[in-house]
């Protein structure tokens, strides 16, 4: 079911973010598209995340995720968070763990490590309202991706 609304909204643009989270020594991450700052003061990030996606149940209990700017010519690095195996994602990559336990990608340009300060059901999809504990600029070479560069813009479908 194809309204005026989705495709309006479909061509709405929004910067396209590698998600990864823990539970112990469970990881997992995700491509987050629906992605904003709310607030500077203390400074808190909103992620938007589909209840049916296994990253979903892992930061609601951990109430911990870190957001990762990835660089255009990483586009690759986006495909291999598409797959159901959380540890195919990871295979061949370099990362580490943060001060919340969540993976933190190595080759990205920077990264937001944040706790869950607030969670609102809203629609069909959960908002995680982070407050930022880490950041770090890793390269700033690089124009980040966006949904402009992604082809398949996600438009609520599950």
């Amino acid at each position: 079911m194809n309204t005026e609304w989705q495709e309006v909204l479909g061509k709405m643009t929004y910067g396209i973010y590698v998600l990864t989270t823990s539970v112990k020594e469970e990881i997992n991450g995700m491509i987050a598209s629906w992605v904003s700052q709310v607030s500077y003061e203390p400074p808190l990030i909103m992620v938007a995340i589909h209840p049916n996606r296994y990253s979903h149940h892992m930061v609601k209990e951990s109430g911990h995720f870190v957001l990762h700017l990835v660089g255009r010519s990483r586009s690759e690095l986006l495909g291999r968070f598409k797959g159901p195996d959380p540890s195919a994602k990871f295979a061949s990559i370099e990362w580490k763990r943060g001060k919340t336990g969540c993976p933190i990608l190595e080759d990205c340009l920077a990264y937001l490590e944040c706790d869950v300060q607030t969670t609102i059901t809203s629609g069909n999809h959960t908002l995680f309202l982070g407050e930022v504990k880490e950041a770090q600029v890793l390269s700033d070479q690089e124009v980040p991706f966006t949904s402009l560069d992604y082809r398949g813009v996600y438009e609520g479908k599950d």
